[in-house]
């Protein structure tokens, strides 16, 4: 009987040494809350402080120059349209460019869509290294404008006469999103640079590509045709 209750008590004495010991880590942060009193209220009031300037800035700073960035845009976006690659970069003399957005709004997404523009840009007008180092700073997840950077990118190497980086680039274009518009686009550009390469065999595969699974492109049906030159030339 005895040793019965001494397991019934086991349990219960251990309930209570935890419960002990919970009182006395509680106790114990009490006492260091009220020995430091006035250093936590310090660092409260910190931390308030840095939370209320970055909600200030936030709305008070950058909400507005990014909605006035985004104003700024739309005329040079217009130049660009219209084909005016150098007003579009370096404004018309009334309204910024994309290179002085570039400087006025970096950190904001005008400032960084403005790197896009400045390299297509840039691309037009046959300037292919300035062209790279902006596409190269544009930054994007969206699946349309990420291989039309990476290709553009392609596009400037080949104007440069550095088909390996051109190829580098129009593989990293296809590759990136699948789609009807930019796959084929890059395919074929991917499998003429193998071909100024003399790797007739790897050109032949991205024609391959090109007329089973975009069929019904440009790129596809003219595929057709060089498929069967590369293939007679891998043989010859």
């Amino acid at each position: 009987f005895e040793l019965v209750m001494a397991k019934k008590q086991q349990p219960v004495d251990q309930t209570e040494e935890q419960m002990q010991a919970v009182e006395q880590a509680l106790t114990r942060s009490e006492q260091f809350i009220e020995k430091n009193r006035n250093k936590l209220s310090t660092v409260l009031l910190v931390v308030v402080a840095i939370a209320a300037a970055y909600y200030g800035y936030l709305k008070f700073i950058k909400q507005p120059q990014m909605e006035e960035a985004a104003s700024e845009m739309f005329v040079a976006e217009q130049l660009f349209e219209a084909g005016d690659y150098d007003q579009a970069l370096n404004g018309d003399g009334q309204n910024l460019g994309f290179l002085d957005i570039l400087d006025n709004y970096s950190g904001t997404p005008a400032g960084n869509l403005a790197h896009y523009y400045a390299g297509l840009a840039y691309l037009n007008l046959g300037q292919y290294a300035e062209a790279i180092e902006h596409l190269d700073q544009f930054s994007t997840s969206d699946e349309m404008l990420q291989p039309v950077r990476l290709g553009a990118i392609g596009d400037a190497f080949a104007q440069l006469q550095q088909p390996e980086e051109a190829l580098e680039y129009y593989t990293k274009a296809y590759q990136a999103k699948t789609n009807d518009f930019t796959t084929p686009i890059y395919l074929n550009k991917a499998a003429l640079m193998q071909e100024e390469l003399g790797d007739y065999g790897s050109a032949a595969k991205l024609y391959k590509r090109l007329t089973e699974d975009f069929p019904e492109t440009n790129e596809g049906r003219e595929a057709v045709k060089s498929l069967e030159r590369v293939s007679n030339m891998a043989q010859a």
